[in-house]
Parts: structure tokens; C-alpha cells; sequence
């Protein structure tokens, strides 16, 4: 047994950084609303449709389970007499996408890290 392998790592305690990503907040479109509406703290259905290029069946989809998830709170109203449709991140919903970045993270340190070694 070698020095560094007697030293307990605790990330090897933990598991792989990639065990920890969240199915629901690590798909793609499901990533891209939650950064979005981060950004906006506020969004419009059309906005989030336009900026994913989404069907607004498909994004009304995976709001569906962003909301039944608890991490976003989808809001109906008007502007006018048009009728508007509201995402806004829940605090369920900021924690999530801050422990999926940082997971993120912890994955691209460990490739850069090992980027320049010989295999």
C-alpha cells in the first residue's frame, strides 16, 4: 500500500461527483429552464419557448415536472387580454440548481486535472 493510497479521500466516501446529479434538474431542456429563469428570476412560457427552441408542448412537459418537483411555480394570468404564462424558481428550485453547478463543477476540475497526464 502506497502513502497516498493510506490517505482517506473523501470524495471515494462519497462516491463519484456524477452519482450526486439530480435526474430532474440535469436534463437538458430542464437544466436550460432552471438557468434561465435564475437569470430572469421571472420568466415568460414564450421567452423560455423561443430561447430553448422548444414545442410549447414539449416545455409545457417538463415544466410539468419541474413543478411537480417543487422547483418551479408556474403562474397564469393576463397582460392585457392576452393570456400569460409565469415560471419562477421556488428556494427548492435555487438549492437545486446550485448543488447540480456545483456537481458540474466538481466533474470539470476532475477532467482538467488529469487533462495533461499521460494514460
Amino acid at each position: 500500500m502506497t502513502a497516498e493510497a493510506a490517505v482517506p479521500d473523501p470524495e471515494a466516501q462519497s462516491g463519484h461527483p456524477v452519482t450526486g446529479l439530480d435526474d430532474v434538474v440535469h436534463q437538458r431542456v430542464r437544466l436550460g429552464i432552471l438557468t434561465i429563469t435564475h437569470e430572469a428570476r421571472r420568466v415568460e412560457f414564450g421567452y423560455l419557448r423561443l430561447q430553448l427552441q422548444l414545442t410549447a408542448g414539449n416545455l409545457s412537459q417538463h415544466l410539468g415536472v419541474l413543478e411537480n418537483a417543487g422547483l418551479v411555480r408556474v403562474e397564469k394570468g393576463y397582460e392585457g387580454r392576452r393570456g400569460r404564462t409565469w415560471v419562477t424558481l421556488t428556494a427548492a428550485g435555487n438549492t437545486a440548481l446550485a448543488e447540480e453547478i456545483g456537481r458540474l463543477k466538481q466533474l470539470i476540475a476532475r477532467v482538467e486535472t488529469t487533462a495533461g497526464t499521460d494514460r
